[in-house]
């Protein structure tokens, strides 16, 4: 459409204004909406202190400050009078003002990512007075955007899995890719999406980021497995626009769209006859492509000669078919059989049977083979039974086995002597015939469970072993007996035809109709005056008494033997004797006490009395304890203290000295000269230990002499002496010479005198005085313990 000169104009005057307006971040104060002010000495006027909102463009590069705006108010005249300061977020640090014209710079690079505006205060202040010459306004600066955020995959790299055999246009997976950009100012945040790598497999929806099938039958078995490059671009895929990718990992996960199939046709298997049931044959497996369930399959034979002798089972970790025997397999009977077997999946999916049966058939043959088996009883079990009373020589049956090879192969027999350690049974060797070869007895072991092995006589490895059992008969050969230990007792004051106990009879006989016992009295004690016995006829009996006044002054226990008959044929017997005690009872004819040492005490002496009988023999035993103390102490004088001990001190010093050579010591010519006088012992008929401390009388002769008498008196006294060791021993003599013609002041000597000084008390005073204790005390004769 063509304009006039007049519409033409008035478009030119829109657009001035239009630029006019758009320039109004150059910031002049507006009329409008503004607080009344109030400064003291003036009439009330109505000033503008409104501001419109800044914009500074983000990621400014420049070297100079970047030009925000200009802040002013109608009161500076421009004279310098007013001054602008600036507050809030980001002031001084980000934004600074000229305090003179207002003028508002940015001193640093600015992201809109990280803050998207700023909120500042604006205030006009008088120079002089620092009063404000405005109320405080508060203004916004926005950081305006420019495309500078490529579109980034957070969740990225994805994985994902569709069914193979999928139609076209089967979702896979999601994508999405966020812009820091701001999404409200222009296209920088506005992301397509598009495929780099995949095609023509995959596809994906530019809008939505959602990744589809693009190809149809894609088969897991030929590839399961796909990489996807993804790319999202800002600017509406713009030229100029950013761009992030990301990768996506498709699986192709599986159907069971393969059926089963033997990889041939027939099979066939040597089994050798000796294979046991539940052996193993074969194993034989059916291909399938698939995986997982849609793989597992089911085996069975469905027809063959082999039906009941063997079965097919499945492996679940393997899914193989398990053929394995049911039955023993026999080369002379059958030398071969035929199989055929079915395999077909558990899990059909109906979207591919036409595709073919999920289902496959195979023959398996299985040839048996001839083995050399050992020989085979007729019978697994043997039952047989004997008497115990049968001689040894007693047939008591036979078995029987043959070689179950074409050969046919002659058999002897043997016992396991293992299971026979006793060997009471003997086998013939080629008739198998079975005999006693001990006596037996029910009673020890009533069944004896017999291996016997029958081996070929042309391969003595071939064993066979059949099981007997013989089974021992009972004969009465057992007499009765009583049936426990009984603790009989009859109370003193017992009454005529009280009971006293009832007993019971046991036997080791086993007879067929039960045991029967009889009892009664010997015939010695049939008359007796105390005791009677009854018969319950039930196998029991009951012992009564027969007359009162039991006494265990003058009888603590009777014997009572009684006569017990079985029903045995023939019958046996015992005599059993049945310990009776007789005991103090209390009212209600609970024994008290049975021990007879009570008897001793004299009749009727009350617990008060035995109590003071006691205290009065403990008192003694005080007594007697304190009289002995006293007089040890009596005897303690005799004991030197440490301070006055006088006597001669025996220092032993481990010094070998010089041998032969050593003179000093002592004359050795006095241990070599043999020419000794000593006089004849006048008593030989004290005990050693007496002729050990006997003080022998020497003559007054040199004291060589002296000493070699005194070691030849010790050296016969230790051959004589029968407590002496029967070894080598050295014995260290201390020797102290003549002494005085006083002879000996000590009381030790006196033990050869007649003299009633007690020495006891020395074995009290330790280990150092035992010697002198065992020498001069009255305990054990013998010097050696």
């Amino acid at each position: 459409m063509k304009l006039g000169k007049v519409e033409f104009c008035h478009f030119l005057q829109i657009l001035a204004l239009f630029l006019c307006l758009s320039g109004m971040n150059q910031a002049e104060l507006t009329r409008s909406r503004s607080k009344p002010y109030f400064q003291s000495g003036r009439t009330r006027t109505k000033r503008s202190w409104v501001w419109n909102q800044f914009f500074v463009l983000e990621e400014y590069m420049g070297t100079d400050p970047l030009y925000v705006g200009k802040l002013h108010s109608d009161v500076d005249k421009g004279d310098g009078s007013i001054k602008y300061i600036l507050s809030g977020e980001g002031a001084s640090s980000i934004f600074i003002i000229d305090e003179n014209t207002g003028d508002i710079h940015a001193t640093k690079r600015l992201d809109r990512e990280e803050q998207a505006y700023y909120t500042l205060r604006a205030q006009a202040l008088d120079r002089l007075t620092n009063k404000p010459v405005e109320p405080e306004s508060e203004f916004v600066i926005k950081i305006q955007d420019i495309n500078d955020n490529e579109p980034k995959f957070l969740d990225g790299p994805y994985t994902a899995g569709v069914p193979e055999m999928s139609p076209v246009g089967t979702s896979v997976v999601q994508v999405t890719a966020t812009d820091a950009d701001d999404p409200t100012y222009g296209n920088s945040a506005r992301v397509v999406y598009s495929i780099l790598q995949g095609q023509p497999y995959f596809s994906v929806e530019p809008k939505t980021g959602v990744i589809k099938t693009a190809l149809p039958n894609m088969d897991r078995e030929a590839k399961d497995q796909y990489l996807l490059v993804i790319q999202a671009k800002d600017m509406v895929g713009q030229n100029g626009g950013l761009s992030g990718t990301t990768s996506v990992t498709v699986t192709l996960t599986d159907v069971n769209d393969n059926p089963p199939r033997f990889p041939r046709r027939s099979y066939q298997y040597n089994v050798p006859e000796s294979l046991p049931v539940a052996s193993v044959v074969a194993r034989i497996k059916a291909a399938d492509a698939d995986v997982g369930p849609n793989a597992e399959m089911e085996y069975k034979i469905v027809d063959g000669d082999g039906l009941g002798v063997f079965k097919i089972s499945v492996d679940k970790d393997t899914q193989e078919g398990i053929i394995t025997i049911q039955k023993e397999l026999d080369f002379e009977a059958k030398t071969s059989y035929t199989l055929r077997i079915e395999a077909a999946n558990m899990h059909v999916d109906p979207r591919f049977l036409s595709l073919g049966p999920f289902s496959d058939m195979t023959t398996v043959k299985i040839i048996v083979e001839d083995v050399d088996e050992p020989p085979v009883f007729t019978s697994h079990l043997y039952s047989m039974v004997v008497s115990e009373a049968a001689k040894v020589g007693t047939i008591i049956g036979t078995v029987a086995a043959h070689d179950p090879d074409v050969s046919n192969s002659p058999v002897r027999y043997s016992i396991d002597r293992n299971t026979d350690l006793e060997r009471y049974f003997n086998i013939d060797a080629n008739s198998g015939v079975i005999t006693t070869a001990k006596s037996l007895d029910r009673e020890t072991n009533a069944i004896h469970n017999i291996t016997v092995l029958a081996m070929e006589s042309q391969n003595p490895a071939q064993i066979g072993r059949g099981y007997v059992a013989i089974t021992i008969l009972d004969i009465n050969d057992n007499a009765p007996e009583f049936a426990m230990d009984y603790e009989t007792t009859v109370c003193e004051n017992a009454q005529p035809g009280q009971v006293i106990q009832k007993i019971s009879a046991i036997d080791k006989d086993d007879p067929p109709n039960g045991h029967q016992f009889y009892f009664s009295l010997t015939a010695e004690a049939a008359n007796n005056h105390n005791f009677t016995l009854q018969d319950n006829k039930d196998n029991t009996a009951t012992v009564l008494t027969k007359r009162n006044g039991f006494r265990r002054q003058e009888q603590s226990v009777f014997y009572l033997p009684i006569f017990i008959v079985d029903s045995g044929s023939p019958s046996l017997s015992s005599t059993n004797t049945l310990t009776i005690r007789v005991c103090d009872c209390d009212a209600d004819g609970i024994a008290q006490t049975c021990n007879a040492e009570a008897y001793i005490l004299p009749a009727g002496l009350s617990t008060g009395a035995l109590i003071a009988i006691l205290a009065c023999v403990l008192t003694l035993l005080v007594l007697v304890l304190l009289i002995v103390t006293m007089r040890r102490r009596k005897k303690e004088p005799l004991i030197f203290d440490e301070e006055r001990d006088i006597r001669e001190n025996i220092v032993r010093y481990d010094d070998e000295g010089g041998g032969e050579e050593d003179t000093e010591a002592f004359d050795m010519a006095a241990l070599r000269n043999l020419n000794i006088m000593r006089d004849t012992k006048t008593r030989r008929d004290v005990t050693p230990e007496i002729q050990f401390l006997s003080r022998p009388t020497f003559k007054s002769i040199p004291d060589n002499v002296i000493f070699r008498e005194f070691i030849w008196e010790r050296l016969k006294e230790a051959d004589v002496d029968p407590c002496a060791p029967p070894y080598d021993s050295l014995q260290t003599y201390a020797f102290e010479g003549n002494g005085s013609v006083a002879e000996s002041l000590s009381s030790l000597d006196s033990i050869s005198s007649n003299s009633d000084q007690n020495y006891d008390y020395l074995s009290d005073w330790g280990p150092r005085f035992k010697r002198l204790a065992d020498m001069y005390g009255t305990g054990p004769d013998c010097l050696y313990s």
